[in-house]
């Protein structure tokens, strides 16, 4: 993603988000971030992933996170997973739209201005874990709410965008995709995601 990222023998890679990025109920090394710069750190490249994660942030708590650490444009790398909460709280799909796309805009920024060095994943849907079975027709519906408002900003944005929400819905029937907390994903989950992103992610 981008030209010249070779010329540094070390790759930075800033991790936004929530409990999903942080690894809530999983071991650092499972967390999906980690475990994708261990695939794509093949051939030498050592790759140094920073996180300005943790469980329970909605799109303003990130945004005032981000802002608090003073963090500098040098990133190689930007991922951006974060609404969940904003939908658990039942905050409006209105102002996530408002707050996601300031997210975006400072993604691109702390990746020096390189669209192609950012990337979204969209939110995974907790209505298909034990936690949230009971209530998962509703969760879903406003799961996919939530992640259309994302795909198509992100989209605007010419940003490459990441669906796993499929791959979330496959926790009730695969129990092993699960973290033990029954709320989470599993370090096995996160694999099947990084999976599909390691695909359309290089180092050039």
């Amino acid at each position: 993603m981008g030209e010249g990222l070779a010329q540094s023998t070390t790759f930075k890679y800033l991790a936004l988000g929530d409990s999903y990025t942080i690894g809530e109920s999983v071991t650092e090394p499972e967390r999906w971030p980690n475990q994708l710069a261990t695939l794509l750190s093949s051939g030498g490249v050592e790759i140094k992933v920073s996180f300005i994660a943790t469980t329970g942030w909605r799109t303003d708590n990130l945004i005032h996170a981000i802002d608090m650490a003073k963090v500098k444009e040098e990133f190689d790398l930007v991922s951006l997973l974060i609404g969940v909460n904003n939908q658990y709280q039942g905050k409006s799909s209105d102002q996530y739209a408002i707050e996601f796309e300031e997210l975006l805009k400072i993604s691109i920024r702390l990746a020096r201005g390189e669209r192609e060095n950012v990337f979204v994943v969209s939110i995974p849907d907790y209505g298909f874990t034990p936690f949230g079975q009971k209530n998962q027709s509703g969760i879903s519906r406003e799961i996919d709410l939530f992640n259309e408002v994302n795909e198509k900003i992100t989209n605007q944005y010419h940003i490459k965008y990441f669906n796993i929400t499929n791959i979330s819905r496959r926790g009730i029937s695969e129990p092993s995709l699960v973290a033990a907390d029954g709320l989470h994903p599993s370090g096995k989950m996160y694999a099947l995601w990084v999976q599909q992103m390691a695909k359309e992610i290089t180092l050039k």
